[in-house]
């Protein structure tokens, strides 16, 4: 099988009133539903969340003001007849169902996003280190489903006190919608259940092979250092003050000896990339050697390709939810808080993001929206 990696595009849905209306129809609102103890609606809330997040607002409080500033444009959609509180806010997403709310999310995700054919979903999990969980005790952690080609967030799911992302992973790959798709996930994922649970989501799956998997990872590197025949692919980049040069290996498991071979599903290839930084200011040179598993053939160059792809996630999300969006220094610790807001920012950040009109950076553009209402109608497709 060839995995043709093409670009997954944005399109605009037909009324993004429809966008709260469908997306999120299976959330039922937290609060008390006897008539007349309603000021606003869930979705006034949630379109006003949205709207203020794009335009640069991360706190409870500034969101609230944001509405009140712009009032009469947000009029425009929904009666709010009064505009709510940054308390009435900061409830709601503290009470909300956050698993309901992520799930949601997935299906605005796929309301949106047009697969033309197979790309690379990465797969990592980040902690929000400003956020506590229930129990105050450990804090927030999220595993989050990255489309590298769209740099669309397609789906997330919190690991639990008292679990990790080997449970939280095979829960996320269940929700998401990934034929054709290579999955690429760092040694945590690299477990025979996972690989399985890719390849029954009709996936392929490039995995990581750490001391978690000891004897894996102490065969392959017998076999790299043998005469087995191998697929090699060479690149070098530069940028960030240094040069990089990759050189992948991939070896056919059938024309090897691999003890366990068969406990891996759809296992076909072994990959070996040898990457060798040099800072260019000091000269000082570096080198690593990382090992994967893959259910592709043994096409190095989409493998290398496909490897590099996976840093996507770190770069164009967990970044951008740090910097531009200011996650970490964030203190919602009350209830689902901070994992509700982690999905209201992935949602904005991946408006702003593939909003391709203005050739600005995501801090700019947030602040335009902020500022110009008929930009911001361009963002949020209304």
């Amino acid at each position: 099988m060839v995995c043709h990696i093409k670009k997954m595009t944005i399109s605009a849905p037909q009324s993004n009133q429809n966008f709260f209306k469908e997306s999120f129809s299976i959330l039922k609102d937290p609060r008390r539903t006897i008539k007349g103890n309603l000021t606003y609606s869930l979705e006034e809330i949630l379109f006003l969340t949205i709207s203020a997040a794009i335009c640069g607002c991360n706190t409870w409080t500034s969101i609230a003001e944001y509405g009140r500033l712009k009032q009469d444009w947000f009029r425009k959609f929904y009666p709010y007849e009064r505009m709510p509180s940054h308390d009435a806010i900061g409830d709601l997403f503290c009470a909300l169902d956050a698993k309901k709310f992520a799930e949601c999310f997935i299906n605005w995700v796929n309301g949106i996003a047009t697969k033309e054919d197979s790309g690379v979903v990465a797969i990592d999990g980040k902690t929000v280190r400003g956020a506590a969980s229930k129990g105050g005790k450990f804090p927030l952690h999220i595993v989050s489903a990255f489309c590298t080609k769209n740099r669309l967030c397609l789906g997330q799911r919190s690991t639990d006190e008292k679990s990790n992302e080997i449970t939280a992973i095979p829960q996320l790959l269940e929700l998401l919608t990934i034929k054709g798709c290579t999955v690429t996930i760092d040694a945590m994922g690299c477990q025979q259940g996972i690989a399985g649970k890719i390849l029954g989501r009709e996936a392929d799956y490039i995995l990581q092979v750490k001391g978690n998997q000891k004897d894996l990872r102490e065969q392959m590197e017998d076999i790299f250092g043998s005469a087995a025949a191998r697929q090699v692919n060479e690149v070098a980049e530069a940028g960030h003050g240094r040069i990089e040069k990759r050189k992948c290996e991939a070896i056919p498991v059938k024309e090897v000896l691999l003890e366990g071979a068969g406990n891996w599903e759809g296992l076909q290839t072994l990959v070996r990339i040898r990457s060798e930084r040099t800072i260019k200011k000091t000269g000082e040179k570096s080198t690593e050697h990382r090992y994967y598993i893959s259910s592709l053939p043994a096409d190095a160059k989409l493998l290398n390709s496909s490897v590099r792809s996976h840093w996507g996630i770190e770069n164009n999300l967990h970044w951008n939810l740090d910097v531009v969006f200011g996650e970490d220094g964030q203190l919602k610790r009350k209830g689902n808080s901070a994992e509700n807001f982690n999905v209201i920012a992935k949602v904005a950040l991946g408006l702003v993001d593939n909003e391709k009109t203005a050739k600005l950076s995501k801090p700019l553009k947030r602040l335009r929206a902020s500022i110009d209402d008929s930009y911001r109608e361009i963002i949020m497709k209304i």
